[in-house]
């Protein structure tokens, strides 16, 4: 069974001052595929903070995925995409492309998203909008082919 292990990114959510409005979808929709949820953290909108989880994930929880939630858009705070680049050791830009070129169908605004996806060891690291549809949407893209990347990366094999 894949293991996952979830990062929102967010500071109002960090500090209490909005909720968690997406978690509960999105546990739902990792049980509904058969993965198994390792843990969801939700850590400051800060470059170096997420670097610094998303290593120690990969390092100590070893899952075979991590998705991380918000950062990906064109504000001051947004710093997934770079921090996923700072921990990677080989980015998989078709990841993000496919993500925005199916939302692209949905959204004119898609094309602000700047998410990624790469590796690290062996774990899968793929960034998601912090919108619940925006995160919904594109995860919908990459859940078929998610047992296939973990089993080429060597996480588990194929069933």
């Amino acid at each position: 069974m894949i293991q996952v292990a979830v990062l929102m990114i967010s500071n109002k959510v960090l500090s209490g001052q909005e909720p968690d409005k997406i978690r509960k979808s999105l546990e739902d929709t990792l049980t509904n595929h058969q993965l198994t949820l390792l843990s969801y953290e939700v850590v400051a909108d800060d470059r170096q903070a997420i670097s610094h989880r998303l290593s120690t994930l990969c390092q100590t929880a070893a899952p075979h995925i991590v998705f991380t939630l918000g950062g990906t858009g064109v504000r001051p705070t947004d710093w997934a995409p770079e921090a996923t680049r700072d921990v990677i050791e080989k980015e998989i830009p078709g990841i993000g492309e496919a993500m925005r070129a199916a939302s692209l169908k949905k959204v004119g605004t898609a094309m602000l998203s700047r998410g990624t996806a790469g590796i690290k060891g062996v774990t899968l690291i793929i960034n998601l909008p912090g919108s619940v549809r925006g995160a919904q949407e594109n995860l919908a893209v990459v859940l078929p082919l998610l047992e296939h990347m973990v089993a080429k990366i060597g996480g588990v094999a194929p069933q």
